[in-house]
């Protein structure tokens, strides 16, 4: 086999390598002459491609709307539109429901909280020594300190820490795991940790009105709160009389979440059948309430009166960031806020 071709064969020319063009543009100088079309074509490539023209269309004047008498649109409706001919149905109300927070919303403490937690703490102290239990001197303040923690951690992590498991906690620490430790004493002493408080608040004036009239013009209500004891909570709620206005009455610490994580909130509108749109969520705190509530994607009303100088403070702070749907002052003005967002 011969291996020389039998004709030459035609072959691309390579591109010249930036010596080739120095010492060829240098030649082309020497000459005193100037580049000619084809030889700036090899050195730099082909002229770039002229940009396209735009296209003139003139001057677009605006259709303007056909004269139809009253008569020819029915006639029209009627020849294709024979659906619309009648009224249109009326639109579904927007708001189904209302989530109400409880401290500083719906009621408010008629005495300190250090105060009620140090009473309470005593409380619960002299409890578990009468069944027997040996706990070191001045355990009450141990007690108080071990839920302030607990409380300052359920914030950072967003997860409720229970009551029972912060006291279940505290007395590993001092002989008393949960192995050595009756349920129902422990249970009986956080209860007696919570029993001042359950009888320490008041409603705000006008929360009984205002419920009452959402109510009756039809509107689901539900109660959220943080709140690291269930049964604490429960009680409160039964000593004010206040779950007859409710469909649901939840706490932190009996579900996963606490607020202002949104899917706390969730649980209420899984329940409802309900989109977020369509429910008020009311409350004090910026942080908590205002921040859940507009995460989740609902119509969201700051309640002024706060007495948590936490949650002043925070309000305070966040005011120029979290913007509520409506401000009230006092209750007695929900039920109007509603219906017009309804």
């Amino acid at each position: 086999m011969n291996d020389s071709p039998s004709e030459e064969t035609e072959r691309t020319p390579e591109p010249l390598t930036v010596e080739e063009k120095e010492r060829f543009l240098a030649r082309v100088r020497s000459e005193g002459r100037t580049l000619s079309s084809a030889e700036m074509y090899t050195l730099f490539g082909p002229p770039p491609e002229p940009a396209p023209t735009p296209r003139n269309y003139g001057t677009v004047t605006e259709m303007s709307a056909p004269p139809l008498s009253t008569d020819r649109l029915a006639q029209l409706v009627d020849d294709f539109f024979a659906d619309l001919s009648g009224p249109l149905p009326a639109a579904p109300p927007q708001v189904h429901g209302v989530i109400f927070d409880f401290d500083d919303t719906l009621a408010t403490r008629t005495r300190p909280l250090l105060e009620l937690m140090a009473e309470g703490a005593r409380a619960a102290e002299s409890y578990m020594r009468a069944t027997g239990m040996t706990l070191p001197d001045q355990f009450d303040t141990k007690i108080v300190e071990a839920r302030r923690f607990s409380e300052k951690k359920s914030a950072d992590e967003q997860e409720e820490h229970l009551a029972d498991d912060a006291m279940s906690f505290l007395l590993q620490f001092f002989g008393y795991p949960a192995s050595r430790m009756d349920p129902q004493v422990l249970q009986q002493a956080v209860d007696h940790f919570y029993a001042p408080e359950m009888s320490a608040w008041t409603v705000r004036p006008g929360t009984r009105e205002t419920l009452a009239a959402l109510r009756s013009a039809g509107y689901k209500l539900a109660l959220l709160t943080n709140h690291s004891c269930d049964r604490a909570f429960q009680q409160t709620v039964d000593t004010l009389g206040l779950r007859p206005y409710f469909d649901l009455c939840l706490s932190s610490s009996s579900v996963e979440y606490r607020k202002p994580d949104p899917r706390f909130l969730q649980i209420v509108l899984d329940r409802w059948g309900c989109l977020p749109y369509e429910v008020v969520v009311v409350g004090d705190s910026l942080h908590v309430d205002i921040r859940c509530g507009i995460e989740l994607g609902a119509q969201t009303v700051l309640l002024h009166g706060t007495t948590d100088p936490q949650v002043l403070h925070d309000n305070e702070q966040l005011a120029d960031t979290l913007h509520p749907d409506a401000t009230l002052e006092t209750l007695h003005r929900l039920p109007e806020l509603v219906r017009a967002w309804t």
